[in-house]
């Protein structure tokens, strides 16, 4: 049973996707703790942007935000060759793996530290190395939530958008269904968490400032990782065969007998 199983080109590259996607959304959470300056990043001075009210904005974003726009090039990917019930079944595995990522965390940050780890600490030029590691991996709760379901909501309104606009041009513009679809869902995904996480904390103008300014850097991105999706593309009907690949386009639409 198993052979036949990674004997199956389709069944081992769905696998690889699984497994990428779930890898790459942890890393994004445990990174996320980190506020990076992109201006900084690029070398420019910073943009000072003014909107809703609130003036001198920055991109100032979370690592996180660096690898999130693969996960949405992989859902896109997903999309066209396995359907929208194998996204959700691989949306559902990354939240299950994540939400159990920080479980360990914290029980982890819950243990007693060695003291020659505490005082080790010192040479590495950390003052307190527990405090150090309870700060990196014991993010807000609030923040934990509001990421998950922002994660999950965006992978519905994704799955939604992008096999509506293939209802409509079928196999033809992959680079529409794909950007649009990404477009629309990193708009639901920015304000979410924010709403979520950070209501008690900022203003409504704040919030729509700093969520607007996080769009910015995702619509950038999907726009730029377009030509990698078309790369991935092609990949997979070298991998898989022309005809292959057409039979799995039409199965995930439904189309099953065409």
């Amino acid at each position: 049973m198993i052979h036949n199983i990674l004997k199956d080109k389709p069944t081992k590259l769905f696998i690889g996707f699984v497994a990428f996607f779930c890898c790459n959304g942890l890393i994004a959470e445990a990174i996320g703790t980190k506020i990076f300056s992109l201006e900084k990043l690029l070398g420019i001075h910073p943009v000072n942007f003014s909107m809703f009210g609130q003036s001198g904005l920055s991109f100032n974003l979370t690592c996180g935000v660096l690898l999130w726009p693969f996960e949405f090039v992989i859902t896109d990917i997903v999309n066209e060759y396995y359907g929208p019930r194998a996204v959700r079944r691989i949306s559902w595995t990354a939240v299950i793996l994540i939400s159990y990522a920080f479980l360990m965390y914290f029980l982890a940050i819950g243990t007693p530290p060695a003291d020659f780890w505490i005082a080790s600490s010192s040479k590495q030029g950390v003052e307190n190395i527990q405090n150090s590691f309870s700060a990196i991996f014991g993010q807000s709760m609030r923040i934990i939530i509001g990421s998950l379901i922002a994660f999950l909501v965006s992978q519905i309104v994704d799955v939604t958008v992008f096999h509506s606009i293939k209802r409509r041009t079928g196999n033809k513009h992959l680079w529409l269904r794909a950007t649009g679809s990404t477009l629309v869902s990193q708009l639901v995904d920015s304000y979410i968490v924010l709403f979520i996480a950070f209501s008690s904390y900022f203003t409504w103008q704040q919030i729509l400032a700093i969520g607007m300014m996080n769009y910015f850097f995702k619509a950038t991105a999907a726009l730029l990782l377009t030509p990698l999706i078309y790369f991935i593309e092609g990949r997979i009907e070298s991998y898989l065969g022309h005809e292959t690949a057409h039979k799995m386009k039409l199965a995930a639409m439904g189309k099953v007998n065409e």
